[in-house]
């Protein structure tokens, strides 16, 4: 009886996240926020349904190395460096940004410089799988806006492994020299992978050719040598993470790699819902509807916090208003890997005792508001299509007469220039072309002809 128990409680599971994910495709969303429901709604503070948490983390952590295997696999290194500079520059801000703010509230809050750390961290991150779905619904995938916006997410995916190094090696005695020798070299490797995949570099394993001619061999290699790369890591003392995402960037850029993919791609699908269904089931009703107050003023401050930094970072970058505005929107959110760097400073012991379920609780409703951002990224996808070049005109297009006060505040640098006395520079007004004579027909001959017969009239 006891095993037909626990296969009515996977069945339950499977059919919770079916059903919910089938919810948010229906309203244009990505599945993941459905599996994240799923486990709200069966997890220990709703439900009750699942018992056993413990395989459920087993399982997500799975979910995420092959989530980590499959972003290396699918990498697309040439797109990829064609913007790796705004890429790479716009990540680098958020990661300073967040540092200056997490390391000013620690002094607030008093939090411990290891916690402020991780904190910046995981709200320099966005959500991989919620951005790229939000692109896909603007139809932004093939314009500049998207590209830089995919570009920016790969970035920030390929500084999740150093990420998760650096909080791992924060805990016990703190950060060592072998930890920074381990960062750095571990940095290299992937640099160096990244540089000569980019320039069209083609490697070939040994018997992929005999696992291509059997499509039943395809996903078990997937995850075997995902699994086995990972194992390898964590034996030399890297992350396990790391290891898994250098595979699926080496299997990429191999012959065969196609094949591979598509064989892989159930596979990882599977193992997501795990991991998202887990994130659900870590969130606590109780502790949001005890400290409601909390997690929202949290959840606004990241969340306003990261948008208004992406939007600056595009414009100190010369891109245009309407390309940072929605490229600040569509990166908005807190990301997936937060969970993992969350777990991986809990293990380190680097969290303070009763920070888990806040940083929990503010990263899943970062994802689960996600529709709302999604709703603004419409409204903000025909910006892309007319030419407003100024914030003024921006925020007229968008929200018309509604928004006096964002108007106003635009005019506020003008009107305080003129108080003290400055004028500031502008455009010399263009005069109005005069309108050309236009000659008759027939041309200069035939004009003076006409002209010669009506004086003599």
């Amino acid at each position: 009886m006891a095993g037909h128990t626990e296969l009515t409680g996977i069945a339950l599971v499977g059919l919770a996240a079916l059903m919910c994910g089938m919810i948010m495709t229906r309203f244009r969303q990505p599945p993941v926020v459905g599996y994240i429901l799923a486990g709200l709604f069966l997890g220990p503070s709703a439900a009750g349904l699942v018992a056993n948490e413990q395989q459920i983390h087993l399982l997500a952590e799975l979910g995420v190395l092959m989530l980590l295997f499959m972003i290396g696999l699918e990498l697309p290194v040439a797109a990829f460096m064609k913007v790796w500079r705004i890429a790479v520059l716009v990540t680098l801000g958020q990661i300073a940004g967040f540092l200056l703010i997490a390391f000013a509230l620690a002094d607030l809050m008093d939090w411990p410089p290891a916690f402020a750390l991780l904190i910046a961290f995981a709200a320099a991150l966005s959500s991989t799988a919620v951005a790229i779905k939000m692109i896909e619904e603007i139809g932004e995938g093939g314009t500049e806006t998207g590209r830089i916006a995919v570009a920016v997410l790969i970035a920030q995916d390929l500084a999740v492994v150093p990420m998760m190094l650096i909080i791992g090696d924060l805990g016990g005695s703190g950060f060592s020299t072998a930890g920074v020798v381990k960062v750095v070299a571990s940095g290299i490797v992937l640099t160096l992978l990244v540089v000569y995949f980019s320039r069209k570099g083609r490697i070939r394993l040994p018997f992929a050719e005999r696992v291509a001619a059997h499509p039943e061999l395809r996903p078990v290699a997937a995850i075997a040598l995902c699994l086995a790369a990972a194992a390898m890591a964590g034996v030399a003392g890297l992350s396990a993470a790391y290891g898994a995402f250098i595979a699926g960037l080496v299997l990429g850029n191999a012959h065969g790699a196609r094949d591979l993919t598509a064989a892989a791609k159930p596979i990882e699908g599977l193992l997501m819902m795990v991991f998202f269904l887990s994130v659900g089931l870590l969130i606590d009703l109780r502790f949001i509807a005890d400290n409601l107050a909390r997690v929202l003023w949290w959840l606004a401050i990241v969340t306003v916090a990261k948008t208004a930094l992406n939007i600056a970072l595009f414009r100190l970058l010369a891109q245009p208003w309407p390309r940072a505005f929605l490229a600040g929107v569509l990166l908005g959110q807190v990301g997936e890997f937060s969970f993992l760097l969350a777990a991986v400073g809990a293990r380190a012991g680097i969290v303070p005792e009763g920070q888990t379920p806040l940083v929990v609780s503010v990263v899943a409703l970062s994802l689960l508001i996600s529709p709302l951002w999604l709703a603004a990224a419409r409204r903000l996808g025909a910006v892309a299509a007319k030419r407003r070049t100024t914030f003024r005109s921006l925020m007229r297009y968008l929200y018309g007469a509604e928004t006096g006060w964002l108007l106003a505040i635009a005019r506020l640098p003008g009107r305080w220039a003129r108080a003290a006395g400055t004028v500031l520079p502008r455009r010399p007004a263009r005069r109005p072309a005069r309108p050309r004579e236009r000659a008759p027909r027939g041309g200069g001959a035939a004009a003076e002809t006409k002209a010669r017969a009506k004086d003599d009239a």
